[in-house]
């Protein structure tokens, strides 16, 4: 495989470190505020597809935190200020720069395809030292529309030049992973949480638990 593309949050960086960042000054909720944080945020961006209303995914993620606030009790704006700080630079998992480093070393191409704002992923993508590993970040800013529309996966064909069955696509999001299969991406599925399987109908090729064994499926 020549073209290895990845979703970004969730998938390379963990979405939840923002919280566990403050969970002492969040309380003992922090767990469930971060999780409604991380359900609703999706479920904005996905509103915001479905009616062609585009806005910024850090407007969303602003939103979305509000939300899990008021949800779970609420927080002062002086945390909720340093939630979002923290979310600029959420931390990577520890196999990601080392995967990064043994699918480049044997040619392949590493991108992201992100709905992250352009800034907010270059923030996170320095912040944890992957500069250097890859090759290109797209963003859904290009497309002007959030996955999971066929329009941000064609991104990632016309920046490579490639063929959609070229990519491996690889996303911890089972919905993203089965709207990259229908586009034609070979993908793979980063079961972290230990889900269920869903979409049976838009398999995705395979399952890992962590990214640590991807170049050994391409081995």
């Amino acid at each position: 495989m020549k073209h290895f593309v990845f979703d970004a949050y969730g998938t390379l960086f963990d979405v939840h470190s923002a919280a566990s960042k403050h969970a002492g000054a969040i309380g003992p909720h922090w767990e469930r505020l971060s999780q409604i944080w991380r359900t609703k945020h999706l479920e904005y961006t996905w509103i915001h597809a479905a009616s062609g209303r585009h806005t910024t995914f850090w407007i969303l993620a602003q939103r979305s935190l509000d939300f899990a606030a008021a949800s779970t009790g609420g927080l002062s704006d002086d945390l909720k200020a340093k939630l979002m700080d923290a979310y600029r630079t959420l931390i990577a998992y520890p196999e990601v720069a080392g995967m990064l480093k043994t699918l480049r070393s044997r040619g392949a191409t590493t991108s992201i395809l992100t709905n992250g704002d352009p800034g907010l992923i270059a923030e996170a993508v320095q912040a944890a030292g992957l500069g250097a590993l890859l090759d290109h970040v797209i963003t859904v800013h290009e497309a002007g529309i959030f996955k999971p529309h066929p329009a941000v996966y064609k991104l990632a064909t016309d920046r490579l030049a490639c063929r959609p069955a070229d990519i491996s696509f690889q996303s911890s999001n089972r919905w993203d992973a089965a709207a990259a299969t229908v586009y034609g991406f070979k993908t793979v599925w980063v079961n972290r949480s230990g889900a269920p399987p869903e979409y049976p109908d838009m398999p995705a090729d395979h399952t890992l638990a962590t990214l640590a064994d991807l170049p050994k499926l391409y081995a």
